[in-house]
This record gives C-alpha cells, structure tokens and sequence, in this order.
C-alpha cells in the first residue's frame, strides 16, 4: 500500500516520521524516480543502524537519508515541500507531528498517518491516553479545513489525508 500510494501521488520527495526496521521507507523508495529523496527520522540508534545496513543492500537506498533526532527537532528544520509524509511513531505525539507537517505538504500532497484505529481502541468507553491522542488526531483531521480524509480499515487504522490548501 505505501508502494502504491507514492506511485498514485506521483512523489519525489517523501518524508517518513518512525524507520523502526526501515521496511516502510524501502518500500515507498522503491516507488520514487531515481532522482527522488525520503527523509525518515527516528531517535533510535539500533533501529536507524538495522534500516540503514538495508538500505545499503537496496538500489533504493541511495534515495533514503536517516535523521537521528527527536522528530520534532528535525521537523522544525525541515523545509517543504513534501509530496507524501507518513507519521508511524510515538502514538502520544501523532497531532504534533501532524500540525509540523501539514502545511510542509504540497497542495494535493498526502499525509498518511498509521494505526488510527488502535485496535479498536478508539472506540472504547473509557479509553486510556495513548488511544485519547489517536482519536484526537482523527477529530483533529475530520474537523481540518485545509484537508479531505479517508480512515482506512486495513489493519490497525490508515488515515489518508489529502491537502487541499
């Protein structure tokens, strides 16, 4: 599906908040041209040095540049614009990624935020914090002006956000 929804968006410039093992930014770095460039950040050292030894063995991981960092730091530095920005991080900062990047995106650009659903969490009584922040960020996203949006069921919760101004 990452594949897909870079190829779909015609990106060329993708950034990718959470690498853990550095699968998801192969993936969409397999769909860029090859002048294209994925910026992912994390802030764990064992996981960055396992995605980059894949990296180093991808023809596309020459596309892929790791940022070790807390995200929002690195955000802060950024500039845009991003075709395509996926957030897969910690859960309890996934609004504040979202504000960071949003206007970063180019009109038409994509966000895609994963585990939206939270296992089902989101809809649960009385739900502990980490699920009060994910069903934050869909309100937060359902209510935003500036974009139009899909919550996925595949898996655990994709939302697919499309930037409209």
């Amino acid at each position: 599906m990452l594949k897909i929804l870079v190829t779909l968006s015609g990106a060329r410039r993708v950034l990718e908040i959470g690498t853990f093992t550095g699968y998801s930014a192969l993936s969409m770095a397999e769909a860029l041209p090859e002048d294209g460039t994925l910026i992912t950040c994390d802030v764990n050292p064992r996981h960055t040095a396992l995605a980059q030894r894949y990296f180093d063995e991808s023809p596309h991981g020459k596309k892929i540049s790791i940022r070790l960092a807390p995200a929002l730091e690195t955000l802060a530095v950024l500039d845009g614009p991003f075709d395509r920005v996926s957030i897969d991080a910690d859960k309890g900062n996934y609004e504040r990624y979202y504000e960071a990047v949003i206007d970063k995106v180019r009109i038409g650009g994509l966000v895609v935020v994963d585990n939206t659903l939270w296992s089902g969490k989101v809809l649960d009584a009385q739900p502990d914090e980490e699920t009060r922040t994910t069903d934050a960020l869909n309100r937060r996203i359902a209510d935003d002006p500036r974009v139009e949006n899909v919550l996925l069921t595949v898996r655990d919760g994709v939302q697919v956000v499309v930037r409209r101004r």
